[in-house]
């Protein structure tokens, strides 16, 4: 079955880097034909697209200019490289993979705290 998997989430301070990681495997279809994105979590709000990666990446105003979204098809990875953290970063950060409304993959998140 699909499985996607995350990792490094973590604490850090305002300011600080984390880079998040996303490994997947067990599609039916190439890696590389599915959407990758990231989404976050936080209390109190709403799930929201953070970035995507199809044929180019997008990002969410929030986070444009300090978070980079890449994707390894070879591997079947998809990286999240986050500059500039700050507080309202912090959230549950959730690796989705997407190919119809049908083919549509979740990984079980990771969490980052930003916070001095």
């Amino acid at each position: 079955q699909v499985q996607l998997v995350e990792s490094g989430g973590g604490s850090v301070q305002p300011g600080g880097s984390l880079r998040l990681s996303c490994a997947a495997s067990g599609f039916k279809f190439s890696f590389n034909s599915y959407a990758m994105n990231w989404y976050r979590l936080a209390p109190g709000k709403e799930r929201e697209l953070v970035a995507s990666f199809g044929t180019i990446p997008n990002y969410a105003d929030s986070v444009k200019g300090r978070f980079i979204i890449s994707r390894d098809n070879a591997k079947g990875t998809v990286s999240l490289q986050m500059n500039s953290l700050k507080s309202e970063d912090t959230a549950v950060y959730y690796c989705n993979a997407r190919r119809t409304s049908e083919m549509n993959y979740w990984g079980k998140g990771t969490v980052v705290t930003v916070s001095s």
